[in-house]
């Protein structure tokens, strides 16, 4: 008992949330994805980690 009010409150909220369709800021958004194209390090971070697995784990697939 006393829950009808706080439900009703998160139903309502919840929907609003549902069925809401908030503004998009495009210029932040272009920003972000541009900063990260431009950088360019996405491979480099794990390269010398496969460099180092595959070398050590090399002479084990040849069984």
């Amino acid at each position: 008992m006393g829950r009808g009010r706080a439900k009703a409150k998160q139903t309502k909220v919840a929907r609003k949330l549902k069925y809401s369709t908030p503004e998009t800021d495009l210029t932040a958004l272009e920003r972000e994805l541009a900063s990260r194209r431009g950088s360019g390090d996405g491979d480099d971070d794990y390269s010398d980690i496969a460099a180092r697995y595959n070398s050590e784990y090399e002479d084990e697939g040849e069984r």
